[in-house]
């Protein structure tokens, strides 16, 4: 995989991420993997090369001119499946079902996928990978997008991917039609491309493409163990038929637990060690307590099991925290209640005696919420401290711009939420809200106050160096309106009108007769 700095943006080149620690734990896995496989399946290999010479005349392996990391071409190796003979060179490079010129032995090595096991050949070299985007024939990557050529080949090719999952079966879907080519074998733009190859460009490269893209765009460590799992299950016979989702070969069932699951889990118990650590300290300075390090130690191993568990039950760990809105806190209240009730029982029935004083118990499930919440608004709450305790503006630090938002109604939200997210944070500082609301002077929205009203614009300006004006403000007549862009543009600042969000959604839920919604803005 590339090791450079990219960035990811939609519509740009989003597939540009730095993950040189990603690439060097997925070399190091495929070179431990490519070595054990060729001593693994040496005897396998040695079997099938005889079968290859005893079944046609000609070498055992193919060896193959494809597209590469970084466009350069390597050659590929796999078991001949075709007939050592010209007209096998001079057909098409795509083979469907029935084509004439793959061998009976051949035929069967396709379909089990056993001819590609010599790439692990080329995985021990370093120019392929276990999982990554099939490596393609040079002429048929020269006729893609620049930009899309340079995402797909920016990693490693790989012998398996999602793509390839997905058309494990391309031969089928391709189906068997005579290849026509000039009499000297080779094509000419006069001649029309034959049926499987005009399917093969037409119907499946671009979907083939576009899960790629999506592979280049969310690899992971976790992703590639996925991939390597469905392909190995899908090569059974009586699972090769099915199909699994998209969302489940680009986020699989590992990769599912490890990030909603194993993670969180892991956190939970290291909070719950702690609840439990400081309810035991706090029943100390009362009196002794006999409850024995191990015994405390494995009854916050079981409250976090039991968290863990009626956590999934309850769909806690769907809820994507780093987006979490605060009322999605609120679900953590009963997880914790229930995991604390069942914590009590399970204490009292221990030995027919509790092992832990009840209130214990209860406080320990109190300061496990209060972590479990912390651990999941972990550096919303540490911003928020310090922006509200020390006055400091955290995201100010680094900000290139500051903004004032003229308006703290709906329009002036959203525009705070859209310039909030991670993508913006570290390039705008808000420095609040500005609104001649009476009732909303000194008051906070999504954790930005409202700093003064139309008369304080300038000196906010002045002082803290404000460079952008979001002017978001609607229920107001034109003459106030004008007053107030005047205001404004006396400032240096620069001026950023915004629609009138309200207004706008009003219309697509009022409008009727589906007709479109139009907003002019000023």
């Amino acid at each position: 995989m590339p090791s450079q700095t990219t960035e990811h943006a939609a519509g740009g080149e989003g597939w540009r991420v730095d993950r040189r620690g990603l690439d060097l734990l997925k070399r190091a896995f495929d070179l431990s993997a490519a070595v054990v496989g060729l001593l693994l399946f040496s005897p396998l290999l040695g079997v099938i090369a005889v079968l290859i010479k005893r079944d046609s005349p000609g070498p055992v392996f193919y060896r193959g001119r494809r597209a590469g990391r970084g466009g350069r071409e390597f050659d590929i190796f796999k078991f001949r499946t075709m007939y050592e003979t010209a007209e096998s060179y001079a057909g098409a490079p795509i083979t469907a079902q029935g084509d004439s010129r793959v061998t009976p032995l051949g035929r069967i090595l396709r379909y089990t996928k056993l001819n590609e096991l010599p790439q692990l050949w080329n995985v021990l070299k370093g120019e392929m990978s276990l999982v990554g985007p099939r490596p393609e024939d040079p002429q048929i990557a020269a006729g893609w997008q620049p930009e899309l050529r340079a995402e797909i080949l920016s990693v490693r090719p790989g012998i398996t991917s999602p793509a390839s999952i997905q058309y494990r079966r391309e031969e089928q879907l391709l189906a068997a039609a005579p290849v026509d080519l000039p009499a000297d074998g080779r094509e000419s733009s006069a001649v029309k491309p034959p049926p499987p190859l005009k399917t093969y460009l037409e119907n499946i490269v671009p979907d083939k493409l576009r899960l790629d893209q999506l592979y280049v765009r969310h690899r992971s460590f976790w992703l590639d163990i996925d991939t390597l799992m469905w392909t190995s299950v899908l090569l059974l016979p009586r699972l090769g038929s099915t199909t699994p989702r998209e969302g489940w070969l680009l986020l699989g069932p590992l990769s599912r637990f490890m990030r909603r699951y194993l993670n969180w889990f892991i956190i939970d118990t290291l909070v719950s060690f702690v609840a439990v650590a400081a309810a035991g300290i706090f029943y100390r300075t009362f009196g002794p307590l006999h409850v024995g390090e191990l015994h405390a130690a494995l009854v916050a191993l079981a409250f976090a099991l039991i968290f863990g568990l009626t956590a999934s039950l309850l769909g806690i760990h769907r809820i994507h925290w780093s987006k979490a809105s605060p009322e999605d806190a609120f679900i953590l209240i009963p997880v914790a209640m229930t995991a604390t009730l069942i914590a009590l029982a399970a204490n009292r029935s221990w030995s027919g005696n509790p092992t832990m004083p009840p209130g214990m118990v209860m406080l320990s499930g109190f300061l496990a919420m209060l972590g479990f919440t912390a651990a999941r608004y972990r550096w919303r709450l540490v911003r928020s401290f310090a922006r509200r305790l020390f006055k400091i503006d955290v995201s100010a630090i680094n900000a290139r711009e500051r903004v004032l938002i003229i308006g703290a109604g709906e329009a002036g939200q959203f525009v705070a939420y859209l310039l909030n997210q991670r993508r913006t944070e570290n390039a705008l500082a808000i420095i609040g809200f500005v609104d001649d609301d009476l009732y909303m002077q000194g008051s906070s929205w999504r954790g930005l106050n409202v700093v003064g009203s139309r008369q304080d614009i300038a000196q906010l300006v002045e002082k803290h160096d404000v460079g952008v004006i979001v002017f978001a403000i609607h229920n107001i007549d034109p003459q106030e309106r004008e007053e107030i862009l005047e205001i404004c543009a006396a400032t240096p600042a620069r001026i950023v009108h915004v629609p009138d969000i309200g207004a706008m959604l009003g219309e697509i839920v009022h409008g009727g007769g589906g007709e479109e919604a139009v907003v002019s803005e000023q």
